[in-house]
């Protein structure tokens, strides 16, 4: 999912942005009203949390402004304003969600969530399984043969776009672009060196491999017989 964050306070938005990526998001961040409603109409997101007091443009505004414009997206409200008002004003602008400041990270997380399954009509699976291997998406949790296996963020992060993707050939380009949202140079080793360090874990203490390399093309999970 790809998250567009308009907060200008800047120690919320490092709260919400490392916490988005750490779960697995790509995170687009805007400072100011104005700058985050060119990014809303230019790119296609799947959630955006607004905060409603924004320099150059307010978030109410904004809001308003992201609807004229017949864009679908699901808006998250963030205020430090908790009157029922202020709560009908953000619906009434067109918002989706209302999220009183201060807030619990989790709390975010399951109403971006919530609205992104509301939005596609599709019940978004709670775990996602190939062969013997299953990782769970609440609780970021990895079993292979019902054995728990502990991985670092970025390596769970890969792992579930590669699972997202069984059965199809990911590129290089792909995973650098989708899992650590950086245009590395090309000729960088840091997506193998990952997929290495992920097989430490996930192929080698077990029988078969699941992750396998397609020479010129890149990476695919899938389960071979």
């Amino acid at each position: 999912m790809k998250i567009l964050l308009i907060e200008d306070d800047r120690k919320t938005a490092d709260f919400i942005v490392k916490g988005l990526k750490q779960s697995g998001y790509t995170v687009e961040h805007c400072d100011n009203g104005l700058d985050g409603l060119f990014k809303a109409t230019a790119e296609k997101f799947d959630a955006a949390v607004i905060d409603v007091m924004l320099p150059k443009l307010d978030g109410f505004a904004v809001i308003e402004d992201i609807r004229r414009k017949n864009i679908a997206v699901p808006i998250i409200v963030l205020s430090a304003k908790n009157s029922v008002d202020d709560r009908i004003k953000g619906l009434e602008k067109g918002s989706d969600d209302y999220l009183v400041k201060p807030f619990a990270f989790s709390e975010l997380l399951a109403r971006i969530q919530a609205l992104h399954r509301r939005a596609s009509a599709i019940a978004e699976p709670s775990t996602l399984t190939v062969g013997d291997l299953k990782i769970e998406l609440l609780s970021h949790k990895v079993y292979r043969c019902g054995e728990r296996i502990d991985i670092q963020p970025l390596e769970y992060a890969l792992l579930e776009y590669l699972m997202r993707h069984a059965s199809r050939v990911v590129s290089k380009t792909m995973i650098m672009e989708n899992v650590w949202e950086y245009n590395f140079d090309p000729q960088t080793n840091i997506v193998e060196a990952r997929i290495c360090r992920l097989r430490e874990k996930i192929d080698r203490p077990f029988n078969t491999n699941l992750i396998h390399t397609v020479r010129g093309f890149g990476y695919v999970l899938e389960e071979r017989k």
